[in-house]
């Protein structure tokens, strides 16, 4: 039988110079998602890659390959030959795999509780499965109820509308360094939407001067204007930082775009006036050696979690009812899974039936010959109706019993009475999903 693993780090138990280690770009996705559908034990696969989480949800046959097949797979993709990395790694199998995806969706695993930006990386993360074929019946299911418990959570609970954002606690600790942000001049380095956010929640704080810059400046010429801000070119920032009180940084560069060397000459020339610093980015943007550097204020995006714990009592009672959704649609999902455990008999059932239908229609139309195409079709119909009819008891009946001692003896009793064939060891299981799937969507 098959079952769900999800395999990966968060931010939970995974400092970010970790996380960075394993974290995938778009582009890389495309290319992991064909790497690791080859590997001998995931049937499907999807990669959810965000600041704060790498995980990798898998179909298998065989839980524990397939768990060592992922883990081995993220080690080799990042040529991160360290297996002492694997204790970072948190698996997770069945319906725990199925209830933390659900979770994340929710906002309930989030550094920022009620933060709405995860289910948009979700469907991004599944828009990209979706799109190199790595997902199929189970995987777009979870995906779909995923989506469902998210959006379900955040229609029923007050959840999102207490959510204070990553760039409102960055900009709370920028107000501990600088008690006034109204004589301060700001940059953001990446025009993504974290760092968007960020810029608006200083805008909104009356920030004196905002620069904006991106490796594209057209994104940045456009983003200033919307900020009443001024866009530089991404070969002027490291000059400009002399003029900073405030530095933000999300790019999706792979390496750190600011060094040690960098920011000590631009103290000398602001007069050891301090700097303060925000990295949210993953990998992170900034060399985390500058933190040393006297008058300069560093912060990643794992340092947000401490001004984040003062936020959360008064969320206490929508948790719990957003919990307790999750869990409601969690059991939805599990109990069809369960009922696949039987789909084989149903599918050798519905065959059976089908070849007695066609061949007794066939005998039929014979001695009708010369009938006309309506009377074929209404005799067409006929013999449907009835074998959906005949149909409907016992798959229903079938469909309830999946523990697995009931769905083996149902599905054993019911091969005997209609003299189905013995199950064949050999058939391919994604056959059967696919057969599956396609009746799923009847």
């Amino acid at each position: 039988m098959v079952e769900i693993v999800s395999v990966g780090i968060s931010y939970k138990t995974t400092p970010v110079e970790v996380r960075e280690k394993f974290s995938f770009s778009d582009a890389d996705i495309r290319e992991a998602l064909g790497i690791l559908r080859l590997r001998e034990n995931v049937l499907e696969c999807f990669i959810v890659s965000t600041c704060n989480r790498v995980e990798i949800y898998a179909v298998t046959e065989n839980r524990g390959k397939c768990e060592e097949e992922i883990k081995s797979f993220l080690l080799d993709f990042h040529k991160l030959a360290d297996k002492s990395l694997y204790p970072y790694m948190h698996t997770r199998l069945g319906s725990d795999a199925v209830r933390h995806l659900f979770r994340v969706a929710a906002s309930i695993d989030s550094m920022v509780i009620g933060e709405t930006q995860i289910l948009n990386q979700l469907k991004n993360s599944y828009s990209v499965a979706r799109s190199e074929n790595t997902v199929g019946l189970i995987l777009n299911r979870l995906f779909n109820r995923a989506l469902f418990a998210g959006k379900k959570v955040r229609a029923e609970t007050g959840i999102s509308s207490q959510a204070v954002s990553i760039s409102y606690l960055g900009v709370e600790l920028a107000k501990r360094i600088f008690e006034n942000l109204a004589n301060r001049t700001a940059m953001l380095v990446g025009t993504g939407e974290m760092g968007e956010l960020f810029a608006k929640h200083l805008v909104s704080n009356n920030i004196k001067e905002l620069y904006v810059t991106s490796r594209n400046f057209h994104n940045a010429e456009k983003l200033s204007q919307s900020l009443k801000g001024k866009p530089i070119r991404f070969e002027e920032m490291l000059y400009r930082l002399k003029d900073i009180d405030i530095l933000v940084t999300a790019t999706g560069s792979s390496d750190y775009i600011i060094r040690s060397e960098h920011v000590k000459q631009s103290l000398k020339l602001r007069k050891n006036d301090p700097i303060f610093m925000i990295d949210i980015a993953v990998p992170r943007d900034i060399d985390p050696k500058i933190n040393r550097i006297p008058g300069v204020y560093l912060y990643d995006i794992d340092d947000l979690r401490v001004v984040q714990g003062e936020n959360l009592n008064s969320r206490k009672e929508n948790l719990k009812r957003a919990e307790e959704i999750v869990l409601n649609v969690e059991k939805g999902f599990t109990d069809w899974m369960e009922s696949l455990k039987v789909f084989p008999v149903i599918i050798d059932i519905k065959q059976k039936f089908e070849k007695i239908k066609k061949t007794e229609v066939e005998k039929a139309l014979r001695k009708i010959e010369g009938g006309t195409g309506a009377q074929k079709e209404i005799l067409e119909s006929l013999a449907n109706s009835i074998i959906g009819k005949i149909f409907h008891d016992p798959v229903t009946n079938l469909k309830k019993r999946t523990s697995g001692y009931e769905a083996a003896l149902y599905s054993e009793v019911t091969r005997r009475l209609f003299e189905l064939d013995p199950v064949d060891a050999s058939r391919d299981i994604t056959d059967i999903y696919d057969e599956a799937e396609n009746w799923d969507q009847r």
